[in-house]
């Protein structure tokens, strides 16, 4: 069965950075858009970063500068590396995959999740 993995997530302080990991299997890095998604209590799940296939990157404007996404093909391990961290950004964090190198940032076109991984950034 496909899976795709997350962990890293965790308690950290406003300001703090955090990598999290998405460990997935070999044909998903081959023929994926991977992509970072994050659902906070009470909103919706929003884009948060993506790459696709080349390694060309993208990012949601609340992250953009803040966040950095990135991927291993050799150890098949997705990144997000998250620094000056605020509050804002407590979520549950998943790593997808979709075959749509376009519209990357709807969530309804990919395919595949994780299970997520809390993060949680005090104040």
């Amino acid at each position: 069965q496909v899976q795709l993995e997350e962990s890293g997530g965790g308690l950290v302080q406003a300001g703090d950075s955090l990598t999290i990991s998405c460990l997935a299997p070999l044909r998903t890095f081959g023929s994926y858009t991977l992509g970072w998604f994050r659902q906070a209590p009470g909103r919706e799940r929003e884009f948060v970063a993506a790459i696709k296939r080349s390694g060309q990157t993208y990012y949601s404007d609340s992250v953009d500068g803040r966040f950095a996404i990135s991927k291993d093909n050799t150890k098949t391990t997705l990144w997000l590396q998250m620094n000056r961290l605020k509050p804002d950004d407590t979520a549950i964090y998943y790593c997808a995959r979709t075959r749509n190198n376009v519209n990357y940032g709807r969530a309804d076109l990919y395919d595949l999740w994780g299970r997520g991984t809390q993060v949680t950034v005090s104040s």
